[in-house]
């Protein structure tokens, strides 16, 4: 039998190679790094964080902590090396990025079904069963080659990055240890702003000179469109004098022991490494300039001498109008030997991506064994996510990540939405199980992996 063919060894790339490598398939991950750099990427490691390093809310209510739940459920790789390096982040499961990221490479290139091979990917292969992961950054050459196969233009948006300050540079004395409403416990560092300190600050976003887009980023250079769960800060601040205040700086939840009251607005810092050593500036994503993005972030209570190991930037995001081109199975329509995965198809999140791989991954070890592929179930997150990608209307499609709107609705939904949450958490648990009973995902007997 040949090989499994995965092209990208991101978040999505990784979970795919090892779902189709334990079911006892012989699989080739490409990765063009680090022969071949992006923009953003700082290592050759394999699922490497480029944003923010949480993958979301721990809670069994909340989107994040029901697709989680599913993912386990599933034996996703990713999800176990994530909670092994995860690092205090409240109720959310932020990890060490680089223990992260080297956690999964090694896990990959110790797998002895699983070869990985460091060279670029210009074409989509055109025999075999394959899976393409490329992510947003995807290469010209391929990016090109896949309009051509899907008769359509891309649609591109631009992600952003926040920055990163190391701790012992900032005056503590300024800030307070809190998670909203002390759930747990002192994991963020909070920086209050009284109302003068945000006026300042929205005035100075304002009037910032942002970064100029380069010629190979920009469908239009006219209107870079940008991601709405993503927006740069200064992008925010223009809509309105109290838009950051009811978004990423919003105080509520928070008091400042100080003064025991909440803060007019708080920025949060959140553990970027295990040691707590580097901290990311929550929801703080931005594309003005660097020299004037230091002079800003340094008259922040506390940010008087800053030390910065990354400086926010933007960067190109690139996904195919997947209605247009993919089965809810993430086949593509017309060639079912070819699954595609990641954000590429429009799925946005961290575990999105991870639970698109292993979606893909799953389909494709059926499709070489011969078997129909597989689609979740609506009740379940990634069921419901990957049904809206390759159902929404194309006209207007535009990235999603994994929420509760895209489940069907309850029989008989109760008024209080925890209540509802609850319902949606244990429906998603239970009907995944059947699922998974009815459809046990087929496996050659092989002798186990090492």
């Amino acid at each position: 039998m040949e090989p499994v063919t995965v092209v990208g060894a991101g978040l999505a790339g990784s979970e795919a190679a090892w779902q189709i490598a334990e079911a006892g398939l012989e699989v080739r991950l490409l990765e063009m790094r680090p022969l071949r750099r992006t923009p953003v990427h700082r290592s050759g490691h394999c699922a490497e964080l480029v944003c923010s390093n949480s993958l979301g809310s721990r809670l069994p209510d909340r989107a994040g902590g029901v697709l989680q739940a599913e993912l386990r459920a599933l034996g996703s790789l990713l999800l176990r090396l994530a909670e092994e390096q995860a690092v205090p982040a409240g109720q959310a499961l932020a990890v060490d990025r680089e223990a992260f990221a080297a956690a999964v490479t090694a896990a990959l290139e110790g797998h002895p079904r699983i070869h990985l091979e460091r060279r670029e990917v210009k074409r989509v292969p055109e025999q075999g069963v394959t899976v393409l992961a490329t992510g947003p950054l995807t290469s010209e050459a391929l990016a090109a080659d896949l309009e051509r196969l899907a008769g359509a233009g891309h649609l591109e948006f631009f992600d952003a990055l926040a920055p990163v300050v190391t701790l012992e540079s900032l005056d503590r004395a300024r800030l307070f240890q809190a998670s909203r409403w002390g759930r747990g416990g002192a994991d963020y560092w909070n920086v209050p702003l009284e109302r003068e300190d945000y006026e300042r600050l929205v005035d100075r976003l304002l009037q910032a000179e942002r970064h100029a887009f380069r010629d190979f980023e920009l469908a239009d250079p006219r209107a870079p469109l940008f991601f709405e769960r993503c927006l740069p800060v200064e992008v925010l601040a223009a809509r309105g004098r109290d838009a950051l205040r009811f978004g990423p700086l919003r105080p509520v939840g928070l008091t400042d022991p100080r003064t025991g009251r909440r803060p007019w607005a708080a920025l949060q810092l959140r553990r970027e490494n295990a040691e707590g050593t580097l901290l990311n500036l929550v929801g703080f994503q931005t594309n003005i300039r660097h020299g004037e993005q230091e002079e800003i972030l340094r008259r922040l209570p506390g940010f008087a001498e800053a030390e910065f190991v990354r400086l926010g930037s933007l960067h190109r995001n690139t996904f195919l109008c997947s209605p247009r081109v993919l089965e809810p199975s993430l086949a593509w329509r017309g060639r079912p030997d070819l699954f595609l995965a990641g954000q590429l198809t429009g799925m946005e999140g961290y575990l999105g991506n991870i639970a698109s791989g292993l979606l893909a991954g799953r389909n494709a070890v059926r499709r070489a064994l011969g078997e129909a592929p597989e689609t979740l179930p609506r009740e379940t997150l990634i069921g419901a996510l990957a049904e809206h990608i390759a159902r929404a209307p194309a006209e207007t499609f535009q990235p999603m990540k994994a929420e509760f709107g895209l489940l069907p609705p309850l029989p008989r939904p109760p008024r209080a939405r925890a209540e509802r949450r609850r319902l949606h958490a244990e429906r998603s648990a239970r009907t995944l199980a059947e699922h998974l009973a009815r459809h046990p995902l087929p496996r050659i007997a092989l002798h186990p992996a090492t």
